[in-house]
């Protein structure tokens, strides 16, 4: 299989906060981070590999800073990397960003004479809650899409896609070339080798500029982003458990009966 990764450069959201009068990130010393949700669709991408071999490219849409996260993709294990890197590209919305990495893809493509197998992407970027750039990518490259996956394989000559859904989990059938938005899995991106982190940090990095991804200017860039954010703002955790301590196992297991039973739970 030929398989595509996109990935981001994001603030990490563990340490970032929002400013309180202008209501945006503040991302001033926050070190960057591979966004989570695509380390699920690199290794996804990696065991697909593994299983029937082929070839891995990752793509990466942002500054000069955002080789690192490539670079760490090859230490992992991708074939091959491309940054898409433009100041013409800058501001781009989702809409925006999705058709210049949908354009690149195809300028990819054509460059190896075949299409991609499979395009897999997070379901979401850690730093925005929209979900939106897969499913739009699909839109523009004409390609059948599951979104919210937590597992991918390959059946008879099909690709098998398990998605979380609202009352648990379904299977997919979907053919190929397809369009795969993974949520999380059951697994974590792999350790990178020694060999490997070695090799990824002298590694040419080739960049993809405005040139290269020919877009129209009013459809990239802020000419191209009719997206205007409202606000931002930090979700509120509620914590709503509770916890039985100081009970052995089965005295715990008699009580929470009680308890499940009075709020009629069971």
């Amino acid at each position: 299989m030929n398989i595509l990764v996109c990935a981001k450069q994001v603030p990490d959201t563990t340490v970032i906060k929002i400013d309180p009068v202008k209501h945006t990130l503040i991302r001033t010393g926050v070190p960057s981070i591979l966004n989570t949700f695509d380390t699920y669709a690199l290794e996804t991408a990696l065991r697909l590999r593994e299983a029937e071999g082929g070839t891995i490219t990752v793509i990466s849409m942002g500054p000069e800073q955002a080789k690192a996260i490539l670079r760490e993709s090859l230490s992992v294990g991708a074939d091959e990397v491309y940054l898409i890197s433009d100041r013409a590209f800058g501001g781009s919305d989702t809409l925006a960003t999705s058709l210049i990495l949908s354009t690149a893809i195809e300028l990819l493509e054509k460059k190896n004479g075949r299409k991609f197998d499979l395009v897999l992407c997070g379901k979401q970027a850690i730093d925005g809650d929209t979900g939106q750039v897969g499913p739009e990518i699909a839109q523009h490259l004409d390609r059948s899409i599951v979104t919210y996956a937590v597992q991918a394989q390959m059946q008879d000559g099909q690709l098998r896609v398990k998605r979380e859904s609202d009352e648990g989990y379904d299977w997919f059938s979907a053919e190929l070339p397809a369009v795969v938005t993974m949520n999380k899995t059951s697994y974590d991106m792999r350790w990178p080798s020694i060999k490997g982190r070695k090799q990824s940090r002298t590694a040419e990095i080739p960049v993809l500029t405005a040139q290269d991804v020919i877009v129209p200017e009013d459809r990239r860039g802020l000419k191209g982003s009719p997206t205007k954010v409202k606000k931002t703002y930090t979700p509120v955790h509620e914590k709503n458990g509770m916890k039985i301590e100081g009970l052995a196992a089965q005295d715990a297991a008699k009580k929470l009966v009680e308890l499940m039973s009075a709020a009629k739970l069971i």
